[in-house]
């Protein structure tokens, strides 16, 4: 009897631990794969993940002409909404926070 309670227990556990690399596995993806949407909550306003903004804006600011400053209206706009659209230019309906931020004169803020 004992050892039908420890075999289900292992079972449980490697079963557990199954679904815990999944999850993981699943999270690395979409980052390596630069899904760069809306973050993953556990919570309002708890992000699971906190996004790579500097790595995410240097994708996005690869090909600017004045990339410096591509690189620094990106960083904002990445830290406010923790998200940048995929590709170098174009995709912000992937991120609406990023794509709705305006500046003082009402224009897009975020490259």
């Amino acid at each position: 009897m004992e050892i039908k309670k420890a075999v289900h227990a292992c079972i449980l556990l490697v079963m557990l631990f199954g679904l815990l690399n999944l999850v993981v596995c699943s999270v690395e993806d979409e980052i390596n794969g630069f899904s760069l949407g809306q973050p993953q909550t556990l919570h309002k306003d708890r992000h699971l993940l906190a996004l790579n903004c500097g790595s995410a804006c240097g994708k996005r600011c690869a090909l600017a002409s004045v990339k410096d400053r591509c690189l620094k209206y990106c960083g904002i706009c990445c830290s406010s909404c923790q998200c940048v659209p995929p590709g170098t230019y174009g995709n912000k309906n992937a991120c609406p926070c990023y794509r709705d931020l305006k500046n003082a004169k009402g224009k897009p803020k975020c490259p």
